[in-house]
């Protein structure tokens, strides 16, 4: 009865003029963001972060959740089309996509992955349903260490689940640490590392580091490899999968859906693992997994409900625990700390109307996509052909008067543009900014907690090891740093049944 009850209420939030109206104004710009190569959900979602200051704060995060999971859709549609992975997760669907495009049956693959796409989304979304409240119960019992231990292990595991390696993705943690104490402590009143400029007593705003980092940068390192337009694949033939299709494809796309949930669950992984995983997987399972890689749909249907399943879970630490389950949701996490809302534990029992409203409008949000993207294959296509001089331009302006906007500020802008360069440099030196920002997010609350759990014991470390649920917490951190460490394939390969069993 519960859970009657508060869906009824997700539904009355969810479903009123506005919210509607924003979501839907959140998945079709997600998407037509989405689409362009090397614009991702994380850019998408710091660009439009701005607009959400002036929304109330259940508006906001759903229109930000419908801009994150439509361009994790729109992604596949470059995948699909030219062979380019508009988003990082959709690069698996170019390996069967493509080769369905050249065959002429983009239609097919196109359709496969709006139903594999909305299955994937359900699927989590039930997921989230019933773990959420269960897991923000547990939560509850969470003393300060707890809260600091489970940052630890959050900051661990987004440094050593990344593609730049463990020891760059720490020293991006470490750093985005670091910017996140510059201004006033709170606690003593003393200014930290301003260099003694005033404009950053109130410390480095979280749109400007994302836009700079996510935004300019993007645009930037999409320059070097751009051409002047791109040929769109054709679209002949039947849009729909035969029978025989239909009934392969549902095994595998409930093997996406739930390796999607588990993945989306675990801060620092997401999406792209999710859909190397669910492929790699299917292919050893499938009894025609000999013909993945040269057109197979069941190689479409696997990646793309396995990545918009994870991109539903990913919320459930981000709001129950306050760890973000990706890069994205740090700016979520961060969009509703503007707002003056603390997510964690009690966010579910405090801001009802906003958990579960967000909640239901994923099932609108996924029905919209449905809706939009069938009919509009051909104005994506048309987009990739927009000249990169007339389109870069564009998002950067954007991104600068969005920036402005927040507190008419002209050294915002300025400060967002050296952030763009320097994350330009971070990723031609191989460093990936994922880490740095959510570093940013969670350093000033683990040094919150940390203090408070110090209050508490009277000064006594001891306390994060003498509780079972902080030791727990730090002792899985320290095993995720240790098997990132120790050279285990080397060791392995010098076993012999291992060497055997290799063979």
């Amino acid at each position: 009865m519960d859970l009657l009850a508060n869906l009824s209420l997700g539904l009355a939030t969810a479903a009123t003029a506005q919210n509607l109206m924003f979501c839907f104004v959140g998945v079709f710009l997600g998407t037509f963001i989405g689409v362009l190569p090397g614009v991702g959900p994380l850019a998408a979602v710091a660009m439009l972060l701005p607009v959400s200051f002036y929304l109330p704060p259940e508006t906001a995060l759903v229109m930000l959740a419908g801009v994150y999971y439509g361009a994790e859709y729109g992604g596949s549609i470059a995948s699909i089309l030219l062979n380019i992975p508009g988003t990082p997760s959709a690069s698996v669907t170019c390996l069967d996509g493509y080769p369905m495009a050249q065959q002429g049956r983009a239609g097919v693959a196109l359709f496969a992955t709006a139903m594999a796409s909305m299955f994937g989304a359900l699927f989590g979304v039930v997921v989230m349903v019933l773990l959420s409240p269960r897991m923000a119960e547990f939560a509850l019992l969470f003393q300060p260490a707890e809260y600091f231990a489970v940052m630890v292990l959050g900051l661990v595991a987004a440094s050593v689940v990344n593609s730049s390696g463990a020891v760059r993705g720490l020293m991006m943690v470490c750093l985005g640490i670091l910017l996140g104490t510059v201004g006033v402590d709170v606690n003593s009143g003393e200014t930290r590392f301003t260099g003694g400029f005033q404009e950053l007593r109130d410390g480095v705003s979280l749109v400007v580091v994302a836009m700079g980092l996510f935004g300019i940068s993007e645009v930037m390192v999409s320059l070097r490899g751009a051409t002047q337009s791109y040929a769109g694949a054709g679209l002949a033939g039947s849009m729909f999968p035969t029978a025989r299709e239909w009934l392969r494809c549902l095994m595998p796309a409930l093997r996406g859906s739930a390796i999607g949930s588990f993945f989306g669950t675990l801060p620092g992984t997401g999406q792209t693992v999710a859909s190397f995983v669910g492929y790699a997987l299917e292919k050893r399972v499938n009894k025609r997994g000999a013909s993945f890689g040269t057109g197979a749909i069941e190689g479409v249907v696997v990646p793309e409900s396995a990545n918009n399943a994870a991109a539903q879970t990913a919320f459930i630490p981000t709001l129950t625990l306050g760890i973000p389950g990706s890069t994205t949701m740090a700016l979520m996490l961060g969009a509703l700390m503007i707002h003056g809302i603390t997510p964690g534990p009690r966010l579910i029992s405090e801001h009802p109307e906003l958990f579960w409203g967000l909640v239901v409008s994923f099932v609108f949000g996924n029905i919209f996509l449905l809706i939009l993207n069938i009919p509009l294959i051909g104005l994506w296509v048309r987009i990739l052909r927009v000249p990169h001089h007339y389109l870069y331009p564009t998002v950067i302006v954007l991104i600068c008067v969005g920036v402005f906007s927040i507190s008419n500020s002209l050294t915002d802008v300025w400060t967002t543009l050296v952030f763009g360069v320097i994350g330009y440099v971070l990723r031609m030196l191989r460093f990936e900014p994922a880490p740095l920002l959510i570093g940013f997010v969670l350093g000033p609350m683990m040094e919150e907690f940390f203090r408070r759990a110090m209050l508490l014991s009277r000064g006594d470390p001891s306390v994060f090891l003498t509780r079972p649920g902080s030791a727990a917490l730090l002792g899985v951190a320290l095993l995720l740093l240790l098997a990132t460490a120790l050279p285990w394939r080397a060791w392995l390969a010098a076993v012999p049944w291992a060497r055997r069993r290799g063979a």
